[in-house]
């Protein structure tokens, strides 16, 4: 069990455990346009979810995962959290989910529209797989293509909607290319690093539909030193994790 400052997320389940990644996503996306409606595309635990929950009075917090164990892992931890009200787990892939058909066939009602999507994706697409066939699937790009997701979030993102993820830093001026190929453009980029010293790691990028705005772009550094965090780091963090 992971305890938060506001809820606790099982994870015995699952084969993606809580990482740094989702962390930093559930913090640090954008929530400025007061989200009413959110989607968590790959809920894993259900920590992103939950930390927007926390972060947001949106009404509405749709979480998808394909794999079983996570799924029920999530349901869990969202009926345990304060805001299961408020949280709603599909098992089902993207396509599937985008695919859902209506109640009544004649109802030609667009896709259920979302204020902010946002997705801690599979990725190492190039890497060896692992002995573990679950935890490739939560990985492993092959589970989720980017332009998969890319295209998802384009048919669900609402008019004003914000679209972030976190992604390899090396992927990122090819996940920007493919996000304006479906017309979501950057609106503010970080990118991440563990030490002032060390390269950049990770990219946390967030899109939206309007062309004309130049994106705002800046840097974090997690840590000075061994568990010595960065005041930016702490301040991202600090209404979730304990210590902080």
């Amino acid at each position: 069990m992971f305890s938060f400052k506001q809820f606790s997320v099982q994870q015995d389940k699952t084969a993606m455990k809580i990482g740094t990644d989702g962390v930093l996503l559930g913090a640090w996306t954008p929530i400025n346009h007061n989200p009413f409606s959110v989607l968590d595309i790959g809920a894993g635990t259900g920590i992103i979810a939950l930390m927007l929950a926390q972060r947001t009075p949106a009404e509405q917090i749709d979480a998808l995962e394909i794999d079983e164990d996570a799924y029920e892992q999530a349901v869990e931890n969202f009926e345990n959290s304060p805001w299961g009200d408020r949280l709603f787990c599909f098992h089902a892939g993207l396509d599937e989910f985008i695919e859902e058909p209506e109640d009544d066939p004649s109802d030609s009602e667009l896709a259920q529209q979302y204020d902010l999507i946002v997705s801690n994706p599979p990725f190492y697409s190039e890497d060896y797989k692992t002995e573990s066939p679950q935890r490739d699937l939560a990985r492993f790009q092959d589970a989720m293509p980017f332009e998969e997701l890319i295209e998802a979030a384009a048919l669900l993102l609402s008019e004003n909607g914000i679209f972030s993820v976190i992604l390899p830093f090396k992927e990122e001026e090819n996940f920007i290319t493919l996000a304006k190929e479906a017309e979501l453009y950057p609106t503010k980029i970080t990118r991440v690093k563990g030490t002032p010293t060390s390269e950049i790691k990770r990219s946390l990028l967030a899109f939206s539909r309007n062309e004309n705005l130049a994106p705002e772009i800046d840097e974090l550094i997690i840590e000075t030193s061994r568990h010595n965090y960065t005041p930016e780091y702490t301040q991202l963090t600090k209404d979730f994790y304990l210590k902080m």
